[in-house]
């Protein structure tokens, strides 16, 4: 054993050892080279791994750079699970040569409440604020999607879970009014946990709110087009995510009113496999169809074209 050892230590060093088997003495070679011997290196100049340089999906597993699944849209490669994205993405996919105009971006959440749970409402916005360039979870622009000009709402998960709030709710009534004016259509992507319980009766006031500008739009003989993603629930749902003329979705995004687990302690039954996902919201007649995020700018642009008088 003491022999073993020893071998393999050598073989470890890169030094030279012999063996002497039945046939007698044989040099073993070395499997690498040692041109230094005592290389070492201080833990100041070791090199880690840059974060945000891989990702892994959470469906399938599958590893692939950042910047692979960037020119795939943020679609897994391997198995199309769609990951979410920001405001900010979808801008880049939709608009032409990712050029746009942002609207309204002077408007900003306070805390007229003066609302505390865990930590006051205020605390918040000043810490997401000092972390994200986002104002509130809606941003707004304008701008040419394959030479159609259009106005694209679109939520932030990233602020307070895209909850809808009072400044959402003027966002989407200005952009509403923008739209009239100029006679445009109007598209909203939706990805929201709900209406925002730190602004009360405030935020369960834009339900009506925007529910009433849509009627507008439609007055105008304008289309609005519901594109719902991974999550979409309460006061979203509730209220102008399910009044599209078209209301449509990405694959495998969760889509309902109240969470599952309540759902099911509440009616103290099982579920059905796939509840609340796109697919079987399509099944089930709540949606128009469903539509990959690769060809989401052909597809879109193909309706509107339908839409025209």
């Amino acid at each position: 054993m003491a022999e073993l050892n020893d071998e393999l230590n050598e073989s470890l060093s890169g030094e030279e050892s012999s063996n002497e088997g039945a046939a007698g003495n044989e040099t073993r070679g070395k499997w690498y080279k040692r041109l230094r011997k005592g290389i070492t290196t201080s833990t100041s100049e070791k090199r880690e791994m840059p974060e945000g340089l891989w990702s892994k999906c959470p469906e399938c597993h599958y590893i692939c750079t950042t910047s692979e699944l960037k020119e795939n849209l943020y679609v897994c490669p391997k198995c199309n699970y769609h990951h979410r994205i920001g405001s900010e993405d979808y801008f880049e996919i939709l608009f032409d040569n990712q050029k746009y105009t942002e609207l309204f971006d002077n408007i900003q959440s306070i805390d007229f409440l003066g609302f505390t749970d865990l930590k006051p409402y205020q605390k918040r916005l000043e810490e997401i604020h000092a972390k994200t360039d986002l104002k509130d979870s809606m941003r707004v622009a304008v701008g040419g999607m394959n030479n159609i000009e259009i106005v694209v709402a679109c939520m932030d998960f990233e602020f307070i879970g895209g909850s809808l709030g009072s400044v959402m709710g003027e966002k989407f009534s200005r952009a509403v009014d923008y739209c009239i004016q100029y006679k445009l259509p109007f598209l909203v992507i939706s990805k929201s946990g709900g209406a925002r319980m730190m602004e009360s009766a405030f935020s369960l006031m834009q339900l009506a709110k925007t529910s009433g500008k849509l009627s507008q739009l439609s007055d105008a003989g304008l289309p609005f087009i519901s594109l719902l993603t991974d999550p979409t629930f309460g006061g979203i749902s509730a209220s102008f995510g399910m009044l599209g003329d078209f209301n449509i979705a990405e694959p495998g995004a969760l889509i309902g009113f109240a969470g599952p687990r309540v759902i099911k302690e509440t009616i103290k039954k099982d579920l059905p496999e796939g509840f609340q996902r796109s697919e079987f919201l399509l099944e089930h007649g709540f949606l128009d169809f469903i539509v990959d995020r690769k060809v989401l700018k052909t597809k879109l642009s193909t309706l509107i074209h339908l839409l025209e008088p």
